[in-house]
């Protein structure tokens, strides 16, 4: 039996054996994480274990001739085109719908909470006076998250671990869902309710072509004048230009992303958000870390190594 070739790019410092079980059956080749690289390489392969901070878009898919199967570590898919890889028979594999595994990862909510906390006490801004040594006590006003109401979009699996942590905090928690939820703490309401009523919102819900530009420039308008918000989704979820539109109003007194529309572009630099974040101390970005626990990311590849694995063994028997 021919076995099969297998590209890799993903980071696997912390973990370097994630892929044994992967290796017993396949020849895995590794390689950094680069557009180029990848264009380059993967003519050759029959399968990807993707990284994601590469796009496997068009032009890649077209030139990988004899791929399969694309394997990612992840629950997102945008840095695949995932239709134009179902067009070309190519199967995707992610870990959206492993319930037990995910369960188990609190990070993303963890880090969701910690941009919120430092949103609202305006703890970058306040370090950067503390370490320059202006004692600045009096700059810095923040307000107490006790009877706050908080809103959730979203009461997913992160969605219920931040009604969890706002339970924990004694505030009021909303939360807005597509779906029915019945969810011990959590009062399901409107999207309209939510966006009038809430002192915080939080965003955890999945980037589709539907929810592009969810949070629009309408939805800014409905909510308080002062709202935290906080994005640990996908960048596209949110109508970027609204946004900076609310900060610049102090509509939207403060913003916590994690994740930004456009990650992939070579100059980041000059991405909107970002030089807004230079000279304004209400936006805060951390560069999508929130999964990035050790827990977490050895937990994922390991998994997604086995599940391509089976997959192989699978097909090659077929």
């Amino acid at each position: 039996m021919k076995r099969w070739k297998v590209f890799c790019n993903d980071d696997l410092s912390l973990k370097k054996d994630a892929l044994a079980e992967l290796e017993l059956i396949a020849d895995v080749s590794y390689f950094s994480a680069k557009q180029d690289v990848l264009i380059k390489n993967i003519h050759d392969y029959d399968a990807y274990y993707a990284s994601a901070h590469v796009q496997a878009n068009r032009e890649i898919l077209d030139n990988a001739k004899n791929l399969k199967v694309i394997a990612t570590p992840s629950t997102g898919v945008d840095h695949i085109d995932v239709q134009y890889a179902k067009e070309k028979n190519i199967d995707v594999i992610n870990i959206a719908k492993e319930i037990d595994l995910l369960n188990g990862f609190t990070a993303t909510a963890e880090h969701a909470w910690g941009l919120l906390l430092a949103c609202v006490r305006q703890l970058p801004a306040a370090f950067d006076c503390a370490k320059n040594g202006y004692w600045a006590r009096q700059r810095f006003t923040g307000f107490q998250l006790y009877n706050k109401t908080l809103g959730i979009i979203g009461l997913g699996r992160l969605g219920k671990m931040m009604a969890s942590f706002g339970n924990g905090f004694n505030m009021n928690v909303l939360g807005y869902d597509v779906l029915k939820k019945d969810i011990e703490g959590v009062k399901q309401v409107s999207l309209d309710e939510l966006l009038i009523t809430s002192d915080v919102i939080t965003v955890h819900i999945h980037s589709t072509e539907e929810n592009n530009g969810f949070i629009s420039k309408d939805k800014f308008k409905k909510m308080k004048k002062g709202i935290v918000l906080i994005n640990t989704s996908r960048g596209a979820v949110i109508d970027e230009n609204a946004l900076l539109e609310n900060l610049n109003s102090g509509h939207v007194s403060a913003a916590g992303l994690d994740v930004i529309n456009g990650e992939w572009d070579n100059n980041l630099y000059d991405h909107a958000l970002v030089k807004y974040s230079r000279k304004h101390n209400n936006l805060i970005i951390t560069p999508h870390i929130a999964g990035a626990t050790i827990e977490s990311i050895i937990g994922s590849r390991v998994f997604v190594a086995k599940k391509l694995a089976d997959y192989i063994k699978q097909k090659s028997n077929s």
